[in-house]
């Protein structure tokens, strides 16, 4: 019996897969294939996905199949298995990068001709074009995109994995996960790793299952990075190795069981801020690279490289915004205010483009998301879409009062603050807002009034 093939992308998981659902339905055996392309290029994502693939096999393996990887063109090498294999469909989960969109694209120029090609939307609460303004055209601010998005009513149930399935044969060229060289970081770095997460379904749905422990306090809690009182769910959504309808359905049911209906309506809020990130980037695809707001072509950013380079390795004299970058760098993650703390003190206090930030945490986060990456650099930029005022410029001295009063945080990953070691500050902080409202003044069209400290 001809095959069909099973194209994994960032669904890297067997519950509730509509792809591989819609595959096993089919009655013919199934070629399960991932192919590396240009868009696995972070360091620190491309440690996640040696691991996620790892698991994945493994998984399927069980199941009497290894995961084929290739390394190339996906629709290339999808042809080429074609014609390898005979095989009479193609499945597969949608993705809205640019460079996905373009990818399915050449695969129906390549193969609409030869094979069905059935393609699922498998990865966002709603697809984004079926959320729009009474115009037709997309939203620019969160808000009005969340109410039009959530009358569209909530996600399907989730569906467990198929009880049984059947694969084909092996296909020549086929590498292993190891092969494929996406382990790059060196020693040290990768234990921290190890220390801070489990890739794969199987830590996906465990951290679904600890997410309970935290939903009570989250609303109050979630700006507090001394606390662990997040989900760390992003990664894992972002692999796919978690689908949104079990995120957003198990909190549902920690709700029913009245753990508190403040952290969990504050989760699923955020589930749709990913979701209107994806949305930003499908009807403006130029989003990681320019500004939505025309004006901010025309800023005029520092070149200083030294800054930028103080910045990365968390050298800048001050410890909530070094505790964020050493965090970032030993565990491949942040925590979201500081995120914004750091991202705020790299545009707004040095004056380095926002672009130069956003490489640095492509390569840098382990949920290294374009689509999020770019929308919430420009969020903090103040020249994105619902963007925070240009002149909201944060006082790391002061957040960090706020949010780590008692010091925890930046103890854990700064143990070298107040020592001869450590930095002085590199900049002023008070003279450095003055500096970025002077240049948000000198763009045509910034206005200043009602700037706030």
């Amino acid at each position: 019996m001809q095959p069909v093939l099973l194209w994994f992308r960032r669904n890297l998981r067997l519950s509730d897969n509509s792809a591989l659902l819609e595959a096993v339905a089919s009655g013919r055996p199934l070629i399960p294939v991932y192919v590396v392309d240009e868009q696995d290029a972070g360091s620190a994502s491309r440690w996640w996905l040696h691991h996620s693939l790892s698991s994945l096999d493994s998984d399927l393996r069980e199941r009497g199949s290894a995961l084929r990887v290739f390394r190339g063109s996906p629709p290339e090498v999808l042809a080429g298995i074609c014609t390898e294999t005979g095989a009479r469909a193609l499945y597969y989960a949608r993705r809205y990068e640019p460079v996905s969109r373009k990818q399915e694209q050449d695969l129906e120029a390549l193969l609409g001709e030869r094979i069905a090609i059935h393609a699922v939307d498998d990865g966002l609460l709603h697809h984004p074009e079926t959320v729009k303004t009474r115009s037709g055209s997309p939203y620019r601010v969160f808000t009005p995109f969340w109410k039009a998005a959530a009358a569209l009513g909530e996600p399907g149930m989730p569906v467990p994995a198929p009880a049984a399935a059947s694969f084909a044969e092996p296909t020549a060229g086929s590498m292993s996960v190891d092969d494929l060289a996406l382990l790059s970081l060196e020693d040290d770095r990768a234990r921290q790793f190890h220390d801070a997460w489990t890739p794969g379904e199987t830590g996906g749905l465990q951290r679904i299952d600890a997410a309970e422990s935290i939903l009570s306090g989250y609303a109050a809690a979630r700006d507090r990075p001394d606390l662990d009182a997040t989900s760390r769910l992003s990664p894992h959504l972002h692999f796919g190795e978690i689908s949104v309808r079990q995120v957003w359905h198990a909190i549902r049911q920690y709700e029913l069981s009245a753990l508190a209906t403040s952290g969990g309506e504050a989760l699923l809020r955020q589930l749709h801020w990913r979701d209107f990130s994806s949305y930003l980037l499908f009807h403006f695809p130029e989003l990681p690279e320019k500004p939505l707001r025309s004006e901010f072509e025309h800023f005029p950013w520092s070149t200083d490289e030294d800054l930028l380079e103080a910045w990365k390795q968390g050298m800048t004299g001050y410890p909530i915004v070094d505790a964020g970058m050493r965090q970032l760098w030993q565990t491949g993650w942040m925590h979201n205010r500081v995120r914004m703390i750091a991202a705020s003190f790299l545009v707004k206090d040095l004056m380095v483009p926002w672009q130069a930030g956003a490489e640095w945490f492509l390569d840098t986060l382990v949920d290294a998301d374009l689509a999020n990456n770019s929308a919430s650099w420009q969020w903090v930029a103040g020249c994105g879409s619902d963007a925070a005022p240009y002149f909201r410029i944060f006082n790391p001295t002061l957040q960090e009062k706020k949010f780590d009063p008692n010091g925890r945080y930046v103890r854990r990953w700064v143990p070298d603050a107040g020592e001869t070691t450590y930095p002085e500050p590199i900049v002023d902080h008070g003279q450095a807002r003055q500096a970025a409202l002077a240049a948000y003044q000198s763009v045509k069209g910034m206005r200043t009034s009602n700037v706030a400290p």
